[in-house]
This record gives structure tokens, sequence and C-alpha cells, in this order.
């Protein structure tokens, strides 16, 4: 399997030369090598911020957005979606900034019109961003719903289609956008064109997460006791096969390892915060799990795909920056280092 969105893995660039639409070469910029460290920041601050990770050379850039643009980021980050030629930072306090992932230079925006937003897709020239919606007098989200926006740099929202409660992770395939609805335990399937639902899938999960491969899609979902697996046809948009693996707690973080073996973090929560790295292996009709390593702050996950290597981000409950620890397959420490507030994901160049 390969990563598809920002807590999924791709292999990293070992060229020096990339290509442009026309087909012709040009020189790999600055951030193209190496991994992005999104760190969420501390709400009330919010100064969440991006790093950048050589993992051959060890060395670390922090906060290249403000870097490149002379301004801080000035939010918390919720997601990272590269698509193309565009980089997506998508704050939960209600912004959406698009980057050139090579030299992180700002390219757009949309800063009206959103809630919380956490997560994004594209489908042709349409941005579709999953929005909370405001909270209600009991923090409830009864008004959650997904944002269009007409431009893929940015601009107004023209258009919030309601969705269930919570929206998490969105995939686009054809000319659907398919929406995890957390809260409420639905796949809920948007017409690109007509911009509305047209179908809802219920699960017996919350589903968390999308990744796709051979015409397969896989719905990460979790309830208090179990992590459950589904698979989804793309050609019928029908549901296939489910997985159930007897691990609780599970939080919404994963990381597919490029084959059949995905990596998860599962939490206590307050105020004993007993957290573990799990790795699960689908093989068949079988799926297992093991606990690779246990500890506290546990907050994100990630996979190089090209080292065989497991990143652990860890919050330090937000007292102070936070550290990233790298694990080989087994659970071995192979090394940890000092990141900013919050480090919740990565994306894998």
């Amino acid at each position: 399997m390969k990563l598809k969105q920002l807590l999924w893995a791709s292999a990293l660039l070992s060229v020096s030369f990339g290509c442009s639409d026309s087909g012709e070469e040009k020189p790999l910029g600055k951030y193209d090598n190496g991994i992005l460290i999104m760190n969420e920041g501390s709400f009330g601050t919010n100064d969440g911020e991006v790093f950048h990770l050589n993992p051959n050379t060890e060395e670390l850039l922090p906060n290249i957005f403000e870097a490149e643009n002379s301004r801080p980021f000035a939010g918390l980050i919720e997601d990272m979606i590269l698509e193309g030629d565009r980089l997506y930072l998508v704050a939960n306090t209600g912004k959406v900034e698009i980057v050139n992932p090579g030299d992180f230079k700002s390219r757009g925006a949309v800063a009206a019109e959103l809630d919380q937003p956490r997560s994004l897709a594209v489908n042709g020239s349409k941005l579709f961003i999953s929005d909370y919606g405001p909270y209600d007098d009991n923090y409830g989200t009864p008004d959650s719903y997904i944002a269009v926006v007409n431009g893929l740099d940015g601009g107004v929202v023209s258009k919030k289609i309601a969705v269930s409660n919570k929206p998490e992770a969105l995939y686009s395939h054809g000319n659907y956008i398919l929406v995890t609805g957390s809260e409420e335990n639905k796949i809920e399937i948007i017409d690109a064109t007509q911009e509305a639902v047209i179908t809802t899938i219920d699960l017996d999960a919350s589903p968390k997460q999308f990744y796709a491969e051979d015409g397969i899609l896989w719905i990460y979902a979790t309830t208090s006791e179990e992590v459950i697996f589904y698979t989804l046809n793309l050609s019928s948009l029908t549901l296939g096969n489910t997985y159930s693996i007897p691990v609780a707690n599970a939080t919404k973080s994963i990381a597919f390892d490029g084959d059949d073996e995905m990596y998860i973090l599962t939490s206590s929560g307050y105020p004993a915060y007993n957290d573990a790295v799990y790795s699960i292996d689908i093989q068949g009709n079988t799926a297992t799990a093991m606990e690779l390593m246990t500890g506290s702050g546990f907050y994100g996950i990630g996979y190089d795909d090209n080292l065989d290597q497991i990143y652990v981000a860890n919050s330090n409950a937000f007292q102070g920056n936070g550290t990233v620890t790298v694990l080989s397959e087994t659970g071995a420490v192979i090394r940890s280092f000092e990141v900013g507030r919050g480090p919740s994901g990565f994306l894998f160049y």
C-alpha cells in the first residue's frame, strides 16, 4: 500500500529534477526532498507551523511557512494535503493556506466563511473542505458541512453542503467526494457536479481515514473496544469485506507501510494517557495486531516507505515543544529529536 493523504507515506524522491505539467524537467525546490512535519500548535496561541527534515543528514529546518512568507502561519494546523503542485495546509481555526510544495511560497488561501475545517480534497477545479461548523450552546456540531471553493488556489466559499456531524477525511474519486462522518458512523457520497449528497452508507464504527489501492478503498474506523477496517469497491461504491481487531482506545492517527501493514496509536486519555503504538497486519481474511511501543503523549504517526521507519509524534502534553521518535518496524528506537508545538502528522516525499 502507498500513502494517499496526510498520515500516509510515499517514497522519498532520490532524483534532483522533477517534471512540469509540460513534461519539461525542472530543478526540485528546497523542500521537495525529505519529510514535512506538521506541528499543530497550541490552542489560544495559534502557533502551528511546518518543519522540514532531511532524513539522510538529519538537518531540521523549523517554521518554514514563516521563513518563506515573512509572516507566521497564525493558526492551528489540522491537516496537510498534497495535490499535484499544491500543498494545502488546513487550519481548524478557520482557514486553508495554499503553498508551493517546493519553496513553500503562498499561492492563495481560503480565509472566510469557514468555521472548523478538518481536511480537504480536490475534484476537477474545485476544493471540497470538511468543516465541523460552529459549536452550539452544548458544544455540539449540528451544522457540519462540506465547503465548496471554485479554484485550486483558494477564494471564497461558493456553497456549504450539509452533512452528518463532525466530518473528517475526504476522498475524491471520479465525480464523487466521499466523506467520513465520524460522529454518526456514516460514509456520505457527494456528487461533485451537483454539489449534493446522493448516497449514505451506515457503519458500525466511527470512520476516521481513507486509503485507496487497486480499485479498493480502505476505511479505517474505530469503536471504544475495536479497530475496524472496511473495504469499499470504487467501481460500485458498495462495501466489501470487514476486518475487526480487538484493540481498544484507538485514535484517528494511522499510517500505511506500502504493503499490507498499518500502524496506529491508542490512548486511554485523561488523566493517565497510557498510549501505545500498534502494527496491524492484514493477510487474506485474517487481521492481527502487535504492540510495538508504550508511553504517554503520542499524537501522530507516519511511515517512511524508503527507509522502512515509523515516525511517532509526541505532544509532551503541550508543555513546551513536542518530540518525534523514529522506530524500526519491530519497535526499536532509532533516534528522537525536538520539533514544534503539538506535532501531529507527517508528509513524506
